[in-house]
C-alpha cells in the first residue's frame, strides 16, 4: 500500500510538471503572437513614414526590412510551438490516464480491504 502511495504522489507530480509545461509554451505563443502585432504596426508605420511599401524597391526603409526577418523568425517559431504544443498535451494526456489508473487501484484496493474487514468481523 505504502509503495502504491509513493507511486500516485509520483504521478500527481508527473501530471503537474506536464501541465506546467503546456502552460509555458501557451504562453510562449501568446507573447509570440503580440510581438508579431507588434511588429506589424512597426513595419507599416516605417512604412508610411518613409513612403515606401514595397519591400523590392532599393529605398525600403533597412528598419523595416529588419523588422520583417524578426516577425518572419518569431513566426517559424511560433510554427515550431505549435507542434510542441501537441505533444505536451499528448503527454499530458497519458500522465492523466496513468494517474487515473492508479487512484482506480487504490480505490479498488481499500474497497476491497474494507469488505475482508466487515466478513472477518462478521
Amino acid at each position: 500500500m505504502k509503495s502504491r502511495d509513493t507511486l500516485i504522489r509520483l504521478k500527481r507530480f508527473q501530471l503537474e510538471e506536464k501541465r506546467r509545461r503546456v502552460g509555458q509554451i501557451e504562453m510562449m505563443l501568446a507573447e509570440f503572437t503580440r510581438m508579431i502585432g507588434d511588429l506589424d504596426r512597426e513595419i507599416a508605420n516605417e512604412e508610411k513614414r518613409a513612403g515606401i511599401a514595397d519591400p523590392t524597391h532599393f529605398a525600403y526603409p533597412t528598419y523595416a526590412r529588419a523588422t520583417s526577418v524578426r516577425r518572419d523568425n518569431l513566426k517559424s517559431s511560433i510554427a515550431e510551438l505549435l507542434g510542441q504544443i501537441e505533444e505536451a498535451k499528448a503527454a499530458q494526456e497519458e500522465a492523466e490516464g496513468d494517474l487515473l489508473k492508479f487512484e482506480t487501484l487504490e480505490v479498488r484496493d481499500k474497497t476491497n480491504d474494507r469488505l475482508a474487514e466487515a466478513v472477518a468481523r462478521a
